[in-house]
């Protein structure tokens, strides 16, 4: 009897962040970071290991999770009765399997609710494999052959701007390097840089001390959000610089808050901070908007990519060289596949990935993109780093280790995905304990 993918059990996740305002900025003013959380279970088959389920999620701030999880319980049924050697043997198929649904991708297509219920399902399956592999997602990608990473892609958009021949090509050239930079990123870690100073929400005291705490604890590198008012952001950059001092790299980030001459004002107002790069300046999916504001702030670079909805806005975003600085998120995108097509995308334009992971568990994820990006795609850290923010780490079995500024390699098997169960009794949405009524009347 073949061992087959069962049962896909989901689970919607809130945590009341919004109390103390962690995750604050301009757009998003009181969020409850939250997942839509996704199991498959493996049944049946002479088991030759323990691993029995696979764990991935997506990521919301709060009302609207419920739907996210719907739509990942619509796209996981294609997964049940699938053998789980055809699923791990061919990610790439099991991906486009997900997505070949008509109907649901009317919904779509490649983007809103579906398309994060996809990246729930198909992060599952990742961690799955990486599981049954022995080996920590990563690695299981860094492990991939040349043809078997360009495999996972669907080429269908994308070839215009890079062919699988031209990745392929690319990806064996990095062949030779990999093993002394595997060997590297374990001694030294991936850098890194901290969020967890600068929300919106907090008061002039707080960032202050924040900042002064990430100095001691070897940070490099601090982004704030802005975009709300400009007068409170000259001051409270400000601030920053001061205590930061000028050797460390200050980062912003407006959230999509502003259009596209506003934001090229506050990047001029802002200069004198000796800003790196500008966050999100204005709507996600203006791509030419990018390309404007790009052009008229240099030296100081966009960053953008947390919200832009699948492989083609990247496509876009840099061929139109509107960004310098390609933010990918693990659960914005289909999950790991449309991860690596960006991610490859990315290098074949020189432009360094610094992966969004301003959420829960999204730390934990992205960490495995950026280092298996260092060992076998653009195989560079020049200006790469990974965003941390402080917050619930410790609700999963395999949480980020943080060293100074840096992430230190994860070891387990799987994508670090799996969020304990008494987690996920306890911030179950609505019934969980620590949602009492009125939690669940603003929420």
């Amino acid at each position: 009897m073949t061992a087959r993918i069962v049962d896909v059990e989901t689970i919607d996740v809130r945590f009341p962040t919004s109390k103390d305002l962690d995750g604050s900025d301009a757009m998003n003013d009181s969020p409850d970071y939250s997942a839509a959380y996704v199991v498959l279970r493996v049944g049946g088959g002479d088991k030759l290991t323990d691993v029995s389920e696979g764990h991935g999620f997506t990521f919301t701030i709060g009302r609207g999770n419920d739907l996210a999880v719907q739509a990942a319980r619509a796209i996981g049924e294609r997964a049940v009765g699938l053998s789980v050697a055809e699923v791990v043997g061919d990610l790439g198929g099991f991906s486009r399997h997900l997505l070949g649904d008509s109907q649901l991708r009317w919904l779509g297509p490649d983007k809103g609710a579906i398309h994060l219920g996809t990246a729930a399902v198909v992060n599952a399956a990742w961690d799955l494999a990486a599981k049954l592999a022995g080996k920590p997602v990563w690695k299981l990608l860094a492990d991939f052959s040349p043809q078997q990473l360009v495999d996972l892609v669907d080429w269908r958009y994308l070839k215009d701007a890079l062919t699988p021949q031209a990745a392929l090509e690319m990806l064996e050239s990095r062949v030779p390097g990999r093993a002394e930079r595997e060997a590297y990123v374990r001694r030294h870690g991936y850098p890194a840089y901290t969020t967890s100073a600068g929300w919106l929400g907090y008061d002039d005291a707080k960032l202050a001390r924040l900042c002064k705490e990430a100095v001691a604890q070897g940070w490099d590198a601090v982004k704030l959000k802005v975009g709300a008012d400009l007068k409170d952001d000259i001051r409270r950059c400000r601030i920053a610089r001061e205590i930061i001092g000028p050797d460390r790299r200050l980062m912003i980030d407006a959230n999509q808050t502003l259009g596209v001459e506003e934001a090229i004002a506050w990047a001029d107002a802002l200069a004198e901070f000796d800003i790196w790069w500008f966050e999100e300046p204005t709507s996600p999916d203006d791509i030419l908007g990018h390309a404007a504001i790009a052009r008229r702030i240099a030296p100081i670079h966009v960053a953008t990519g947390e919200h832009a909805h699948n492989a083609v806005m990247f496509k876009q975003f840099l061929q139109s060289k509107a960004i310098g600085i390609c933010q990918i998120d693990a659960c914005r995108l289909g999950g790991v596949n449309e991860a690596v097509a960006a991610l490859l995308l990315a290098a074949a334009h020189d432009v360094p990935v610094c992966p969004h992971a301003g959420g829960v568990g999204l730390c934990e994820l992205v960490q495995h993109l950026s280092i298996f990006d260092y060992v076998a795609v653009s195989g560079s850290m020049e200006d790469r780093v990974v965003e941390y923010v402080d917050h619930l780490h410790e609700h999963f079995h395999d949480p980020v280790r943080i060293r100074g500024s840096r992430y230190l390699v994860p070891e387990a098997p799987g994508y670090s995905a799996q969020i304990r169960r008494e987690t996920l009794e306890t911030y179950r949405y609505p019934t969980g304990p620590v949602w009492g009524e009125s939690d669940r009347m603003g929420s």
